[in-house]
C-alpha cells in the first residue's frame, strides 16, 4: 500500500475536523467484505481481539494484523480493508469516522498543530496508508470524551469537541513519535520486532505464531516479509540463531551438554542433537571434546 496518512493539501489551508460517524461495537464470530471509507478512520480495539486485513494489489503485497485491548488502527480514506472476529472475539470496538473541512473555528487548524508541534507535523506526514499503535489508555480516555461530547452536542463539532480532537491528534502523535514510526517503513519495523522477540525468547518453546502475535501479524503475512526481508524463514533464523547460542555455551561455560537443550529452547536432547548435528557438521559432544585441539573460525565453526 502506498500513499500517505492525512492527505497533503490539509496541512496547506486552515482546515478543521469533521466527524462522520462513531459508534461502539461488539463483534463475534463475523467475517466483513472489503470494503472503503472517504473518511480517516479509527478502529480502537476496547476488549478481546480481531484481525484487520487489507487488500493487496498485484504491486502491492497485502497485509493482515491481529489487534487485542488497547490496540487501534488509523487507516486513510479508500483503503480496502475487511474485520475479522474469530476465537479471538469476541470484540468490542470503538470506531470513528472523520475528515478535515473549510470552517470558521476558533480552535487552531491541523496546519497550525503541525506548525506548533513537530509530533503532529511528522503524523500528518506518515509515509503509509494505515498506520498500528498500541496504546497505555490515555488515547481511549480522549476517543470516548469526544464521542460523549459529540452525543451530548448532536454530532456537531463544537469548542469543546475542537480541544478534545486536538488532544487526541496530539496523544496518537507522541504514541506514533515513541514508537520510532516516524518515516520508517512499517515492513522494517514488523521485520526488526520479530527478531528482537526470537533474541529474547529463544530460550522458551516459541513457534511462528508466537512470534507473528508478538508483532500483531498474520503468521503466513509475516513469513513471506520475513523471507523477502531476511532471506531467510522465521524457523530457519530461530533454529540458526538457537545453534549458534549452543556453540557458545559449549565454548565458553560448563554447562552439561545435557543441559544446553534446555538452555536455547529445544525441549527434547534427542531433537536438539540431531539440529546441532545437522547444522554444524558433528554432535555437541564431538564439538566441545574438539575445541582443545582444533581451531574454530569466526563462527565459532571447527576448522579441519
Amino acid at each position: 500500500m502506498s500513499g500517505t496518512l492525512f492527505k497533503k493539501e490539509w496541512t496547506v489551508g486552515d482546515l478543521h475536523p469533521h466527524v462522520f460517524a462513531y459508534y461502539f461495537k461488539q463483534w463475534s464470530n463475523y467475517s466483513m467484505t472489503f470494503h472503503t471509507h472517504d473518511s480517516i478512520e479509527i478502529m480502537y480495539v476496547i476488549s478481546g481481539g480481531c484481525a484487520i486485513e487489507f487488500e493487496g494489489s498485484a504491486a502491492v503485497i497485502g497485509c493482515e494484523m491481529t489487534l487485542k485491548k488497547g490496540d487501534f488502527v488509523i487507516l486513510d480514506a479508500n483503503v480496502p480493508h475487511r474485520l475479522t472476529v474469530d476465537e479471538r472475539g469476541p470484540c468490542r470496538m470503538l470506531n470513528v469516522e472523520f475528515d478535515f473541512r473549510e470552517r470558521d473555528a476558533a480552535f487552531p487548524s491541523v496546519r497550525q498543530l503541525a506548525l506548533e508541534d513537530e509530533m503532529v507535523a511528522q503524523l500528518v506526514t506518515e509515509p503509509s496508508s494505515y498506520l498500528f499503535l498500541r496504546d497505555p489508555s490515555e488515547v481511549y480516555q480522549v476517543l470516548k470524551s469526544l464521542v460523549l461530547e459529540l452525543d451530548r452536542k448532536g454530532n456537531s463539532i463544537n469548542m469543546k469537541a475542537e480541544l478534545l480532537f486536538a488532544q487526541l491528534l496530539l496523544a496518537i502523535a507522541r504514541l506514533h513519535n515513541e514508537a520510532g514510526s516516524e518515516g520508517a517503513n512499517p515492513i522494517d519495523r514488523y521485520v526488526k520486532q520479530a527478531i528482537e522477540y526470537m533474541h529474547h525468547n529463544y530460550d522458551r518453546d516459541i513457534q511462528v505464531k508466537d512470534i507473528a502475535a508478538s508483532v500483531n501479524l498474520h503468521p503466513g503475512y509475516l513469513h513471506r516479509i520475513f523471507r523477502a526481508q531476511i532471506g531467510s524463514t522465521l524457523t530457519g533464523y530461530l533454529t540458526a540463531l538457537r545453534m549458534d547460542k549452543a556453540m557458545m555455551l559449549l565454548r565458553e561455560t560448563e554447562i552439561a551438554i545435557a543441559d544446553i537443550c534446555d538452555y536455547v529452547g529445544v525441549g527434547s536432547r534427542q531433537y536438539f542433537h540431531a539440529m546441532f548435528k545437522k547444522y554444524t557438521g558433528m554432535t555437541p559432544i564431538a564439538y566441545r571434546n574438539a575445541l582443545d585441539t582444533q581451531i574454530l573460525d569466526v563462527r565459532g565453526q571447527i576448522i579441519e
